[in-house]
Formats: structure tokens, C-alpha cells, sequence
């Protein structure tokens, strides 16, 4: 950590390294010879925190989970079950236990505001959260600027997450400092120019909520020509239109007890107690359950009022407020100057600041910005009282959910990809889990003497794998698909994707980017030559849909129609790898919908056909060179639900292509493959056509029945093989 003051050592839970003043010549260029990281001198700061658990991601995309403990004493059998399955099994309380809360952040506000001592603890710092744990090589660096409050915990309940794939460190501004926001915004340069000199393809975040927002665009402003990321929480910029504004005559002129200020300060953190209360009954609990919850999580919080107070007096709440109002008006005079990639977060129910106005004029202000909105949230989307906790925002799931991770100059959809967490697994099953019931899917797969059986144990393990398959109608098939792959063999797909749900030409009617998000944490990249390319080089299992968006937006009596390309795309690509091509089919759409009004009939009405012009206007196409049969215009076919049959999955006897790279180099031996693969798919699709006419309970009241009796997690079972 570039520094030019001697280490300080705040607590038990920080490694900090105390910063002097910018000097005012504005002259901050930094010497890299001078720089240095900030560590204590006391050993207790330097021995590893979190060295129990460390995870690595093997070369196919499989989570790994390497207990040191459990490899000195013996690995129980237990652990070596699929940790996306463990963590299914989690009892949600254990889970709570281990994740930090508002209690940790007043905790350990109150013994850094200790260390600080009467005389208010000299200038801003960075620290290092000892939390944060060992993380990913060639990390990024992430700088967390503070909120109105200066602390620098903001992220307190993100600090381990976070940790494992950025460098975290935090400013801490003392509650007697008043250093202005225009030598903030110094000290802050200072850091950040000095870590560029020393690592200049090391991208670095700027992540702040508020006032901390400002702080990040004003630097962002002044360093166009380094590589930075801004994530901004609720900017600070909407502030002449917010409740606060009215306070600074106030407090100004009347001497206003703090706790008024703080009670207002701390309802707008807590959120609406009216809807917390009725999300507390709908989730089951009983009133008297809900009123003592709540009843304990007020008085727990009331009882640090006191922290607030030391954190936010009169004098220091007036001099941030001040300083709020400049860095709004410094950051929006300046808005059109920001080059930097920026990925705005936005909270629905914000009592503080009116952000979610604020988000829509800064992501039509900034020219290269996503947003991201949490409707549901108050204005500290980060910090999050244990009543809303079930609602808190996890900032590592949603900048991967963006794809806004990345380890070099630019985003790389392959080699920077973090595969999901367990926990992350786990919410999205949760949100699919009336999906999975209704669908209760089979799987069946082909081992390598020919043998079809029930499961996936016919799925090579060891990549390079590529699975080419049939394009259900709008991809039903995917969800049940790669969570199942994932739970019974521990084995992430890596699906190849329209580029619709990656950026945008401009802004239209499409589906917001944020609804893709899942795909994203689940590994899909966008289709190209050059991501299939990297893919394969990793020995990754790779899903490609030759059909695409033609095959899954397909007309009136296409239902299990291949429509590919005449030429072969994949072959030799898979032969230069020795990949083995899985081919499959899935069966299912036609007991779940019927397609009412497709394509051609919509391109017979001269609004409608306007409209799908223009959405196919706002992304990039595929295959713009080939010929209309493939082609698909960006559209969504009117379907009629049915009432709820099954799905079925059938993966064919893996193809070796390994060994043949120079027999595939020939055309005609690649599209003698290619087709080879397209009727081993049409042969997957007529056996899974046939078979499922005599499964008893393709019914969904069958299943229901079946269930009813044997437990509604039990499987159920299908036709005889």
C-alpha cells in the first residue's frame, strides 16, 4: 500500500497504515521506489485470518473447498461429497451465524473511534481488513471510500467475500478531521496514481456509497488515462434534491440534540418497519414471533446509539453535510468528463437520497454505465440491519452478475470468470425451485460401452467437453439442465450465449441487462469463434447451441426441428482441443406451451414488425453473413401454457475427436462429423419422443400424487429403460 506515514495499528481487526495530508502544489506524483505496504509491526497483524478454508477452481470450472484442518487430521467422508450439494443441506442458521451483521459494524466502529483518542486520531488513513483472507493471484485492487459516516466498514459484511478476489483497502477519515473533499479527492489521487505507476495493468475500483460516490467520480474526472472501475452506491450527487439538505441551516443555527438527527439517521437505515414486519409474516413467522424479533433487533441497535453519536456528533454531522454539498456540485459539474466504466447500484425505498431518479440521470449521463436497481432496499444497500438481513444485497454476487470483474485492461468473459459460490448456488436454486418441481426433469445419459442409463454418469469428467443439443422453445431446457450437471457431477457448463445479454448497441426495448445476470453467474460467455477458442484451451465443458435464437424462437410446427447452418462451425475447433462432443436432446416443450402467434405472424403487422426491427437493432447479431434460414430477428413468440407435463434429457455416447485434428482439417471429412452430430441429436430427440409415452408419471397430478405419499423431495420415478 503506497504510504507516506508510519504503520498504525487500529485494532484486532484492521491493518492500517496512516496517511499525511496531500500536499496543496497538487504535484502528486509518486516515486515507486518509495512505495511500501502497510503492515503492523506486531505479529498478531501478519499471521493469515480465514486459513481453515481456502477455495481454488480447477481448469473444467469445478469448485473445490481444501480444509487444512481436515487434510491434517483426515478428510471425513462427508467433505467428499459435491459442496454445492453441502451446502443445500446447510441448516440457514449456521449460515447466519457465520455472516458479520450491523452489530459487527458498530463493534468495530467503536474500537477504531477508541484508537483515534482524544485527539481525534490525525488525518485520513487506509487500512486493510484482516478479514478479507488470502485471495485470487494477480487480484485487483479495490479502495473502499466511505459514506457520510468516514469510518471506511462499509463493506464490513462483503469484507470476506471480497477479499478472495480483490486487494481491499479502506479510507478511514477520524470523526475530528476536517480535511475538505477537494484534498480528499488529493489523497485519494494520490493512492491511485501511485498503485498505477507500480502496477500499470493492474485495474483498480473505486467503490463508494454517497459521499463516498462523489469522491470516486472526482477522481475519476481528474485521472482519465488510468484504468479505473467506479461501483457508486446511492451517489451523493442527488443531494440538493434530497431530505438532507434542509438540515445544514438547521443544525446551523439551532443546537439540535444529536439524538434527533440520529434517530432520523438511523429509521432511514433500518427501512420500513411496516413492510418488514408483513415480509416476517409471509415467511410464515407468527406475530408474536415477529413482534419479539423485532422488539430484540431495536433494542440491539439501540443500545449503540451511543457509537452513533461518537461516529456522527452535531459539529461532524454539520461539516459532512457541508461537504456532501460541495462534492455533489463538484461531481455533477464534472459528470461529462467521466471515461471510467461505472456500474451504478440504486435502492428503491432510499429515506436519505432520491436514488432511484438519481440512478436513471446518471446511467443516461455516463457513457459507459450499467445499473443495477434493488427496489426493495434503503439507502445503506451495504450495511443492513439483522431484521431486513434475508434482504441484504451481496456486492461479490452482483458484480459478478454484471460481469464487471476483471484481472487486466479489458473484460475477459473466460479467464476472468469466478465460478459461483455454494451459497450463490444455492439462491439461485431456491428461486427456481416451483420451476424444478414443476419440470421434475430426467436425466439420462450413454456410457462408453453404448449402455443408456438413468443419471449423468455417462458425462466425461475431464474436459475439454463440448455438449451439442437441441434448443428448447425460449431455453426452458438450460435451468433444470446445468443445475442438475452441476449438483449430481460437479461439472459448471459454460454456455454459449446471444451477445444481447452481455451489451447493448444502445438503449431500447430490450429486457433490462440485469435479467441476464444469473446466466452470467453461472458461466455463460458470448458466442465467437474466440471465446469458444479460449474455452476449449481450458478444458472446460462448453454448451453450444448450433440452432440459437432461430431454434429457440422457433415458427408454428418446429418443435424439435434442428435448424442449423449448412457448414460445419464447431468441428475443427473441437478437434484442434481433442474435445469430446456430447450430443443431446430434450423433450417437454410441447406439454408445457403451444405457439399461438410466432414470427410470420407477427411480420404481417406493420407496427409489430417495426418493433421487432428496432429491438434487433439494439444488439449485435451472430451470424450476419449467412443465409435467412438461420437468421432470427430478436423476438418473443406468443405461447399458450399448457397444463404441466415432464422434461426429459438423453446425452449420447461421447464423439472422440482427439487424434484427428489432421483428418478433420479436410471439409469434407468436418462435415462428415458435423452431420454425424446433428443425427446423433435427431436420434436423442425420437428416443426421448417415444419413451416418454410410457412414463406413468408424465402428468404433473401423477407426480403430485406420487410425492404426496413418498415426500415432496423424493424423485420420481419414469419409464423403464
Amino acid at each position: 500500500m503506497a504510504a507516506t506515514g508510519g504503520c498504525v495499528a487500529f485494532s484486532t481487526v484492521v491493518r492500517s497504515c496512516q496517511l499525511t495530508p496531500p500536499p496543496s502544489s497538487g504535484n502528486l506524483r509518486p516515486n515507486p521506489s518509495q512505495r511500501q505496504f502497510a503492515v503492523s509491526s506486531e505479529s498478531q497483524f501478519t499471521t493469515t485470518v480465514r486459513g481453515e478454508t481456502k477455495r481454488t477452481f480447477g481448469e473444467n470450472g469445478i469448485f473445490k473447498e481444501k480444509h487444512k484442518e481436515e487434510a491434517r487430521e483426515g478428510v471425513t467422508k462427508e467433505r467428499q461429497k459435491n459442496p454445492y450439494e453441502l451446502e443445500l443441506e446447510r441448516n440457514e442458521s449456521d449460515e447466519d451465524r457465520s455472516r458479520k451483521s450491523l452489530k459487527d459494524y458498530f463493534e468495530e466502529s467503536k474500537d477504531l473511534i477508541r484508537s483515534e483518542g482524544g485527539g481525534g486520531g490525525g488525518p485520513p488513513r487506509w487500512f486493510s481488513p484482516l478479514d478479507c483472507g488470502s485471495r485470487l493471484d494477480d487480484s485487483p485492487l479495490l479502495l473502499c471510500l466511505p459514506g457520510i459516516d468516514g469510518v471506511g466498514l462499509g463493506l464490513i459484511m462483503h469484507h470476506q467475500s471480497l477479499g478472495e478476489i480483490f486487494d481491499i483497502w479502506c479510507l478511514h477519515i477520524p470523526v475530528k478531521d476536517r480535511t475538505s473533499f477537494t484534498d480528499l479527492v488529493k489523497l485519494v489521487e494520490q493512492t491511485v496514481r501511485s498503485e498505477n505507476c507500480h502496477s500499470p495493468n493492474r485495474p483498480i475500483y473505486l467503490v463508494g456509497e454517497s459521499l463516498g460516490a462523489c469522491l470516486a467520480l472526482a477522481v475519476a474526472v481528474r485521472n482519465p488515462d488510468i484504468d479505473l472501475s467506479l461501483i457508486l452506491a446511492n451517489p451523493g450527487t442527488s443531494f440538493e434534491k434530497s431530505q438532507l439538505q434542509p438540515l445544514i441551516p438547521l443544525l446551523g443555527i439551532i443546537p439540535v440534540q444529536y439524538q434527533l438527527s440520529l434517530s432520523y439517521m438511523l429509521s432511514s437505515m433500518t427501512g420500513d418497519p411496516l413492510r418488514m414486519t408483513m415480509d416476517k409474516v409471509m415467511k410464515g413467522l407468527t406475530l408474536q414471533q415477529t413482534a419479539e424479533g423485532l422488539l430484540k433487533d431495536v433494542a440491539a441497535m439501540s443500545s449503540y446509539v451511543y457509537v452513533l453519536a461518537n461516529i456522527l456528533p452535531e459539529d461532524t454531522l454539520l461539516w459532512k453535510l457541508k461537504m456532501l454539498k460541495s462534492a455533489s456540485a463538484f461531481a455533477n459539474s464534472r459528470l461529462h468528463a467521466v471515461k471510467a466504466q461505472t456500474l451504478l447500484l440504486t435502492s428503491g425505498r432510499d429515506q436519505l437520497l432520491p436514488s432511484e431518479d438519481e440512478g436513471k440521470r446518471l446511467h443516461r449521463a455516463l457513457p459507459k454505465c450499467e445499473i443495477r436497481r434493488f427496489n426493495d432496499n434503503g439507502h445503506y444497500l451495504f450495511l443492513l440491519s439483522p431484521i431486513v438481513q434475508e434482504d441484504g444485497v451481496d456486492l461479490v454476487t452482483v458484480i459478478k452478475g454484471a460481469s464487471f470483474y476483471r484481472r487486466g485492461k479489458c473484460r475477459d468473459y473466460v479467464f476472468d470468470y469466478i465460478p459461483p459460490t455454494p451459497s450463490e448456488f444455492k439462491n439461485i436454486c431456491e428461486s427456481n425451485r416451483l420451476f424444478m418441481r414443476a419440470t421434475s426433469p430426467v436425466m439420462l445419459s450413454t456410457l462408453e460401452d453404448g449402455k443408456i442409463v438413468k443419471g449423468l454418469a455417462g458425462i466425461p469428467s475431464e474436459g475439454p467437453v463440448l455438449f451439442i443439443g437441441y434448443h428448447m422453445l425460449l431455453g426452458y431446457e438450460l435451468v433444470p439442465m446445468v443445475m442438475n450437471i452441476l449438483l449430481e457431477r460437479n461439472i459448471l457448463m459454460r454456455g454459449m450465449a446471444h451477445p444481447m445479454m452481455f451489451m447493448r448497441k444502445k438503449e431500447g426495448n430490450l429486457p433490462e441487462l440485469s435479467s441476464f445476470d444469473t446466466y452470467r453467474i453461472m458461466g455463460a460467455v458470448p458466442v465467437s469463434g474466440t471465446n469458444l477458442y479460449k474455452l476449449l484451451s481450458s478444458k472446460a465443458h462448453v454448451l453450444l447451441y448450433p440452432g440459437g435464437l432461430r431454434e429457440a424462437c422457433h415458427r408454428k410446427g418446429e418443435q424439435y426441428k434442428l435448424i442449423w447452418p449448412e457448414q460445419s462451425e464447431f468441428v475443427r475447433m473441437a478437434a484442434r482441443f481433442g474435445a469430446k462432443i456430447v450430443p443431446f436432446g430434450v423433450a417437454g416443450e410441447d406439454d408445457f406451451g403451444e405457439i399461438v402467434f410466432d414470427y410470420d405472424d407477427q411480420m404481417k403487422i406493420p407496427f409489430v414488425k417495426d418493433f421487432i426491427k428496432s429491438l434487433s437493432e439494439e444488439a449485435d447479431t451472430v451470424r450476419s453473413g449467412l443465409n435467412s434460414e438461420v437468421n432470427q430477428d430478436i423476438h418473443s413468440p406468443v405461447v399458450l401454457p399448457k397444463f404441466p407435463g415432464r422434461f426429459y434429457y438423453y446425452f449420447g455416447k461421447p464423439i472422440e475427436t482427439e487424434g484427428r485434428m489432421s483428418e478433420l482439417r479436410d471439409k469434407d471429412n468436418a462435415h462428415e462429423l458435423y452431420m454425424q452430430v446433428k443425427s446423433e441429436v435427431e436420434k436423442c430427440l425420437a428416443f426421448l419422443q417415444e419413451k416418454r409415452e410410457s412414463d406413468p408419471y408424465r402428468n404433473l397430478l401423477a407426480r403430485l400424487a406420487y410425492q404426496s405419499t413418498h415426500g415432496f423431495d423424493s424423485e420420481v420415478p419414469t419409464f423403464e429403460l
